[in-house]
């Protein structure tokens, strides 16, 4: 199990590999579903309320580390967006397009600030960082009402 003190921004390129993958807890790495779909955290500010579909790269967590991840990550300034969803396809890579230069080096062609699909033309020379995923079929709803949501499926 981890110790200390989580570091919220550093996470651990495999470790988001994995827990992305397989659709685990960012916090224990356990699984992640809850009855109700799987849970997402966002910032209060990342996304605006009537968005169809969210891009994100920040694995779910499971129903015994919501609130832990809540009042602990400084990004979401205890009042997260929560985001309830039935799927999360993956949907592609945050990372750094390569290429070769003039002399037959490889170089740094581009970061794009978005991450790029599965299926792009730039994914062959694409050194990824980080799996993305495409919530689409979800809804948003606070921390308390997850929490009875989840309650009152159970009892």
């Amino acid at each position: 199990m981890p110790t200390g003190e989580p570091q919220w921004k550093l996470m651990h390129p495999y470790r988001q590999m994995a827990t992305m993958l397989k659709l685990r807890c960012q916090v224990c790495a356990g699984p992640a579903r809850t009855p109700l779909g799987f849970v997402f955290l966002a910032g209060p500010k990342d996304h605006g309320l009537m968005v169809s579909t969210i891009l994100t790269n920040q694995p779910p967590v499971c129903m015994k580390h919501a609130r832990a991840a809540t009042a602990l990550c400084p990004h979401l300034e205890r009042n997260p967006m929560v985001f309830l969803a039935r799927s999360a396809p993956l949907y592609g890579v945050h990372g750094t397009v390569y290429g070769l230069d003039a002399w037959g080096r490889v170089r740094v062609v581009v970061r794009p600030d978005h991450p790029l699909p599965f299926g792009h033309p730039n994914i062959p020379t694409f050194l990824a960082s980080q799996l993305v995923r495409r919530l689409s079929s979800f809804r948003v709803v606070g921390m308390n009402e997850l929490l009875q949501a989840v309650a009152a499926h159970a009892a």
